[in-house]
């Protein structure tokens, strides 16, 4: 008789693969080796790898911020209205304003806890909108994606992903950030695939991929883009590109994880569409637990920024979601 083991899943870790050590030094060592510590080989290569399994061209950043404020610059949000979910975290807001952006905030759906075609329509019939600010909360899409993607497309409305949590995820094999004009990745020291910092802007429009290359860099060298410093080290970039190819199998355990050990003891849990696959950033349930890693968000940003208005859906979700513990720990 064999007794199965179960991974220790439950224990917080940085999903980082002990194993790929040495291929990271390696790089480190050809980093030193070549004096050039931006700007250079393995930013190149990271951008290239995450292109190729986003499926967009892609540009690396120094953070999240740094490709959501250069996306909302490029599309000229100064002075108009984004709309943003209520329910998500205070950095979608925040890079709307840093961009000079008014932001208009949205009600969630208690699915998935993201931003709903309901409330895109809504905010659209009350207000020129120049953008939505579609957030994949949890580590998967956002159910109604493909929807408002739709809508926005008819409406002349620039739609901008956030894809900060949605690693690995995909919805019949199209990942996020292909539904929009611009995606957004954060690679944060807690994230799925993570670099410590960093970001990465995808997008389809090759405009904005060149504005961002030049963006990042103060708009050397010819200073028609008025830039900033977004630039990403090359020691990052050589995380980055360990992480990238480490990805499908961190995705792979975590979501295998979740079938065998967490489905069975959670019924009332989030559960996907047909055909959609999660990175499982989070893995939510809609019962309370003792042992959580807490909620998604439980602060509405509308009112932290002291913002009027009702979100019924978001209020909700806040009270009464959590979050089972599921981190990448693969025993070798």
């Amino acid at each position: 008789m064999t007794t199965q083991t179960v991974p220790d899943f439950a224990s917080f870790k940085i999903g980082f693969d002990l194993r790929d050590k040495p291929k990271v030094f390696s790089y480190w060592e050809d980093i030193f080796a070549s004096q050039k510590w931006s700007e250079a080989k393995y930013t190149e290569l990271f951008e290239q790898k995450w292109g190729a399994w986003n499926g967009l061209p892609s540009v690396a950043t120094s953070s999240w911020a740094g490709g959501a404020v250069i996306a909302l610059e490029y599309f000229k949000v100064k002075g108009r209205k984004v709309l943003v979910p209520t329910n998500t975290f205070m950095a979608t807001a925040l890079a709307v304003r840093k961009a000079g952006g008014e932001v208009v905030f949205g009600d969630c759906s208690r699915e998935d806890l993201c931003l709903s075609l309901a409330a895109v329509e809504k905010a659209a019939a009350e207000h020129d909108l120049a953008a939505v600010f579609l957030v994949h909360i949890g580590g998967h899409i956002a159910f109604d994606t493909p929807k408002i993607a739709e809508f926005c497309k008819k409406k002349g409305i620039v739609l901008i992903e956030d894809c900060a949590h949605a690693h690995g995820a995909a919805w019949d094999g199209k990942r996020p950030g292909q539904w929009g004009q611009a995606g957004v990745w954060s690679f944060f020291a807690t994230k799925s695939v993570s670099t410590g910092e960093g970001g990465m802007l995808v997008s389809s429009d090759k405009g904005l991929i060149e504005y961002a290359k030049k963006y990042r860099n103060y708009g050397k060298f010819d200073y028609v883009v008025s830039g900033l410093n977004f630039r990403m080290s090359e020691f990052t970039a050589a995380l980055g590109v360990v992480q990238t190819d480490r990805m499908d199998e961190i995705v792979a355990w975590k979501n295998e994880v979740a079938k065998t050990h967490l489905d069975p003891k959670h019924p009332q849990r989030l559960k996907l569409p047909a055909g959609m696959s999660s990175g499982y950033y989070k893995y939510i349930v809609f019962s309370p637990l003792e042992k959580s890693t807490g909620k998604v968000y439980d602060q509405l940003c509308h009112k932290i920024m002291g913002k009027p208005g009702e979100f019924p859906n978001a209020e909700w979700v806040a009270q009464n979601h959590w979050c089972v513990p599921l981190y990448y720990n693969p025993a070798f």
